[in-house]
Protein backbone atom coordinates (compact mmCIF):
# COMPACT_ATOMS: atom_id res chain seq x y z
CA UNK A 1 0.00 0.00 0.00
CA UNK A 2 1.71 3.34 -0.72
CA UNK A 3 -0.32 6.52 0.35
CA UNK A 4 0.33 9.86 -1.17
CA UNK A 5 -0.65 12.91 1.40
CA UNK A 6 -1.25 16.09 -0.08
CA UNK A 7 -2.17 19.00 2.09
CA UNK A 8 -2.60 23.02 2.25
CA UNK A 9 -3.44 23.69 -1.37
CA UNK A 10 -3.86 26.65 -0.79
CA UNK A 11 -5.35 27.58 -4.68
CA UNK A 12 -2.30 26.72 -6.05
CA UNK A 13 -3.09 25.34 -9.76
CA UNK A 14 0.72 25.49 -10.44
CA UNK A 15 1.90 23.87 -7.52
CA UNK A 16 -1.11 20.93 -7.56
CA UNK A 17 -0.27 20.13 -11.20
CA UNK A 18 3.29 19.55 -10.03
CA UNK A 19 2.34 17.44 -7.44
CA UNK A 20 0.16 15.31 -9.19
CA UNK A 21 2.31 14.80 -12.18
CA UNK A 22 5.31 14.04 -9.72
CA UNK A 23 2.95 11.61 -7.60
CA UNK A 24 1.76 9.80 -10.73
CA UNK A 25 5.46 8.71 -12.04
CA UNK A 26 5.75 7.68 -8.53
CA UNK A 27 2.75 5.51 -8.17
CA UNK A 28 0.47 5.19 -5.53
CA UNK A 29 -2.59 2.98 -4.99
CA UNK A 30 -4.28 6.30 -2.77
CA UNK A 31 -3.85 10.27 -3.12
CA UNK A 32 -5.66 11.72 0.18
CA UNK A 33 -5.88 15.56 0.81
CA UNK A 34 -5.41 16.80 4.34
CA UNK A 35 -7.50 19.96 3.85
CA UNK A 36 -6.83 23.63 3.17
CA UNK A 37 -7.91 22.83 -0.29
CA UNK A 38 -9.50 26.51 -1.77
CA UNK A 39 -8.76 29.62 0.23
CA UNK A 40 -5.66 32.12 -0.01
CA UNK A 41 -4.25 31.44 -3.31
CA UNK A 42 -5.35 32.91 -6.94
CA UNK A 43 -7.26 29.86 -8.50
CA UNK A 44 -9.64 28.23 -6.01
CA UNK A 45 -12.11 26.86 -8.77
CA UNK A 46 -9.68 24.95 -10.64
CA UNK A 47 -7.82 23.50 -7.53
CA UNK A 48 -11.28 22.39 -6.50
CA UNK A 49 -12.34 21.06 -9.80
CA UNK A 50 -8.86 18.80 -9.91
CA UNK A 51 -9.85 17.38 -6.19
CA UNK A 52 -13.58 16.44 -7.72
CA UNK A 53 -11.39 14.92 -10.93
CA UNK A 54 -9.35 12.75 -8.07
CA UNK A 55 -12.03 11.45 -6.25
CA UNK A 56 -9.84 11.16 -3.63
CA UNK A 57 -10.33 11.40 0.15
CA UNK A 58 -10.78 14.90 1.84
CA UNK A 59 -10.14 16.38 5.44
CA UNK A 60 -11.66 18.93 6.39
CA UNK A 61 -8.95 22.00 7.18
CA UNK A 62 -10.18 25.18 8.98
CA UNK A 63 -10.07 26.99 6.18
CA UNK A 64 -11.75 24.93 4.39
CA UNK A 65 -14.74 25.43 7.67
CA UNK A 66 -14.39 29.26 7.21
CA UNK A 67 -15.13 29.05 3.64
CA UNK A 68 -18.62 27.30 4.96
CA UNK A 69 -18.95 28.68 8.36
CA UNK A 70 -18.11 32.44 7.90
CA UNK A 71 -18.62 33.59 11.64
CA UNK A 72 -15.47 30.62 12.80
CA UNK A 73 -12.31 32.23 11.27
CA UNK A 74 -12.82 35.22 13.88
CA UNK A 75 -12.01 32.32 16.53
CA UNK A 76 -8.70 31.79 14.63
CA UNK A 77 -7.99 35.53 13.20
CA UNK A 78 -8.27 39.01 12.94
CA UNK A 79 -5.81 39.86 10.24
CA UNK A 80 -8.16 41.82 8.12
CA UNK A 81 -6.18 40.68 4.92
CA UNK A 82 -6.64 36.74 5.67
CA UNK A 83 -10.20 37.49 6.31
CA UNK A 84 -10.38 39.26 3.00
CA UNK A 85 -9.13 36.80 1.07
CA UNK A 86 -11.03 34.59 2.93
CA UNK A 87 -14.45 35.92 1.84
CA UNK A 88 -13.15 36.79 -1.65
CA UNK A 89 -12.62 33.16 -2.30
CA UNK A 90 -16.01 32.16 -1.00
CA UNK A 91 -17.18 34.81 -4.07
CA UNK A 92 -15.80 33.23 -6.51
CA UNK A 93 -17.11 29.45 -5.23
CA UNK A 94 -20.78 28.43 -6.44
CA UNK A 95 -23.09 26.56 -4.09
CA UNK A 96 -21.91 23.39 -5.96
CA UNK A 97 -18.36 23.98 -4.98
CA UNK A 98 -19.56 24.71 -1.39
CA UNK A 99 -21.37 21.83 -1.32
CA UNK A 100 -18.28 19.51 -2.43
CA UNK A 101 -16.17 21.15 0.78
CA UNK A 102 -19.56 20.21 2.66
CA UNK A 103 -18.28 16.44 1.73
CA UNK A 104 -15.06 16.43 3.54
CA UNK A 105 -14.48 14.52 6.74
CA UNK A 106 -13.07 15.86 10.24
CA UNK A 107 -10.85 12.28 10.43
CA UNK A 108 -10.70 9.34 8.57
CA UNK A 109 -8.63 5.51 9.18
CA UNK A 110 -7.06 3.51 6.44
CA UNK A 111 -5.50 0.12 6.97
CA UNK A 112 -1.46 0.07 5.86
CA UNK A 113 -2.13 -3.87 5.71
CA UNK A 114 -3.49 -6.50 8.60
CA UNK A 115 -1.09 -4.75 11.70
CA UNK A 116 -0.80 -1.10 10.23
CA UNK A 117 -3.23 1.79 10.70
CA UNK A 118 -3.05 5.26 9.59
CA UNK A 119 -4.63 7.80 11.19
CA UNK A 120 -5.88 11.61 9.25
CA UNK A 121 -6.39 14.48 10.66
CA UNK A 122 -5.85 18.08 9.16
CA UNK A 123 -4.56 19.90 13.06
CA UNK A 124 -4.29 17.24 15.18
CA UNK A 125 -7.18 14.45 15.81
CA UNK A 126 -9.09 17.25 18.42
CA UNK A 127 -9.01 20.34 16.59
CA UNK A 128 -8.14 21.34 12.87
CA UNK A 129 -6.65 24.44 14.05
CA UNK A 130 -3.84 23.35 16.55
CA UNK A 131 -0.62 22.74 15.61
CA UNK A 132 1.79 19.88 15.85
CA UNK A 133 5.22 20.75 15.68
CA UNK A 134 8.72 18.62 15.98
CA UNK A 135 9.35 20.97 19.07
CA UNK A 136 5.54 20.19 20.44
CA UNK A 137 6.40 18.66 24.33
CA UNK A 138 5.85 14.59 24.76
CA UNK A 139 3.34 15.46 27.21
CA UNK A 140 1.60 18.52 25.60
CA UNK A 141 1.01 16.21 22.49
CA UNK A 142 -0.22 13.29 23.84
CA UNK A 143 -2.97 15.38 24.97
CA UNK A 144 -3.49 16.66 21.32
CA UNK A 145 -3.62 13.12 20.13
CA UNK A 146 -5.97 12.46 22.78
CA UNK A 147 -6.00 9.04 23.41
CA UNK A 148 -5.61 7.56 19.88
CA UNK A 149 -3.37 5.13 18.46
CA UNK A 150 -2.32 4.62 15.11
CA UNK A 151 0.97 3.51 13.38
CA UNK A 152 1.60 6.43 11.50
CA UNK A 153 -0.22 9.97 12.23
CA UNK A 154 -0.66 12.18 9.02
CA UNK A 155 -2.16 15.95 9.34
CA UNK A 156 -0.96 18.98 8.02
CA UNK A 157 -2.35 22.70 9.29
CA UNK A 158 1.33 23.86 9.88
CA UNK A 159 3.01 24.64 6.21
CA UNK A 160 6.13 22.95 7.72
CA UNK A 161 7.55 19.32 6.47
CA UNK A 162 7.74 17.17 9.84
CA UNK A 163 8.43 13.33 10.47
CA UNK A 164 8.83 12.10 14.22
CA UNK A 165 8.63 9.58 16.41
CA UNK A 166 6.48 9.49 19.34
CA UNK A 167 5.83 6.82 22.04
CA UNK A 168 6.18 4.52 19.08
CA UNK A 169 3.68 6.02 17.01
CA UNK A 170 5.28 7.99 13.66
CA UNK A 171 3.81 11.04 13.12
CA UNK A 172 3.88 12.82 9.65
CA UNK A 173 3.16 16.40 8.52
CA UNK A 174 3.44 16.33 4.34
CA UNK A 175 3.92 19.69 4.45
CA UNK A 176 1.90 22.67 1.78
CA UNK A 177 1.27 21.80 -1.63
CA UNK A 178 0.32 25.49 -2.05
CA UNK A 179 2.34 27.44 0.47
CA UNK A 180 5.31 25.78 2.05
CA UNK A 181 6.67 27.81 4.72
CA UNK A 182 10.34 28.41 5.21
CA UNK A 183 9.77 28.63 9.16
CA UNK A 184 6.93 28.26 11.56
CA UNK A 185 4.99 31.58 11.71
CA UNK A 186 2.43 31.66 14.34
CA UNK A 187 0.48 34.04 13.10
CA UNK A 188 3.56 36.22 11.52
CA UNK A 189 3.82 36.81 8.06
CA UNK A 190 5.32 34.02 6.10
CA UNK A 191 8.40 33.34 3.60
CA UNK A 192 6.83 30.88 0.82
CA UNK A 193 8.93 28.51 -0.63
CA UNK A 194 8.70 28.08 -4.67
CA UNK A 195 8.33 24.23 -4.64
CA UNK A 196 5.36 22.25 -3.57
CA UNK A 197 5.73 19.84 -0.95
CA UNK A 198 4.12 15.80 -0.42
CA UNK A 199 4.36 12.68 1.27
CA UNK A 200 4.61 9.03 0.23
CA UNK A 201 3.26 6.57 3.32
CA UNK A 202 4.13 2.87 2.22
CA UNK A 203 3.92 -0.33 4.12
CA UNK A 204 5.64 -3.62 2.59
CA UNK A 205 5.72 -6.95 4.04
CA UNK A 206 4.85 -5.75 7.15
CA UNK A 207 7.46 -2.68 6.76
CA UNK A 208 6.27 1.22 7.38
CA UNK A 209 7.93 3.79 5.41
CA UNK A 210 7.28 7.91 5.12
CA UNK A 211 9.05 9.73 2.42
CA UNK A 212 8.65 13.85 2.59
CA UNK A 213 8.96 15.01 -1.02
CA UNK A 214 9.51 18.66 -2.11
CA UNK A 215 8.82 19.51 -6.69
CA UNK A 216 10.06 22.08 -7.86
CA UNK A 217 7.93 24.87 -9.46
CA UNK A 218 8.18 27.56 -11.90
CA UNK A 219 7.86 30.47 -10.85
CA UNK A 220 7.34 32.40 -13.70
CA UNK A 221 3.64 30.16 -13.61
CA UNK A 222 3.34 31.17 -10.13
CA UNK A 223 3.89 34.60 -11.07
CA UNK A 224 1.06 34.89 -13.92
CA UNK A 225 -1.72 32.70 -12.24
CA UNK A 226 -1.46 35.45 -9.15
CA UNK A 227 -1.32 38.22 -11.94
CA UNK A 228 -4.48 37.09 -13.14
CA UNK A 229 -6.52 37.13 -10.03
CA UNK A 230 -7.87 40.00 -8.20
CA UNK A 231 -7.29 38.55 -4.60
CA UNK A 232 -6.34 40.30 -1.62
CA UNK A 233 -3.37 38.63 -1.16
CA UNK A 234 -2.09 39.15 -4.75
CA UNK A 235 0.52 41.57 -4.04
CA UNK A 236 1.92 39.53 -1.31
CA UNK A 237 2.33 36.54 -3.45
CA UNK A 238 3.90 37.95 -6.18
CA UNK A 239 6.47 39.47 -3.92
CA UNK A 240 6.77 35.96 -2.85
CA UNK A 241 7.21 34.61 -6.27
CA UNK A 242 10.06 36.84 -6.97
Amino acid sequence: MRIALISDLHANEVALNAVLNNINRAGVDQIVCLGDVATLGPLPRSVIQTLRNLECLCILGNHDEFLINPELIHTYTEIPVIIEAVDWCRSQLSGEELGFIRTFQPGAEILLDERSKLLLFHGSPRSHMVDILSTTPPDELDQLLAGHQATVMAGGHTHIQMLRQHRGMLIVNPGSVGLPFKEYVAGRAPTVMSYAEYAIVEAVNGEISVNLRRVSLDKSALRESVRACDNPLRGMLLEQYN
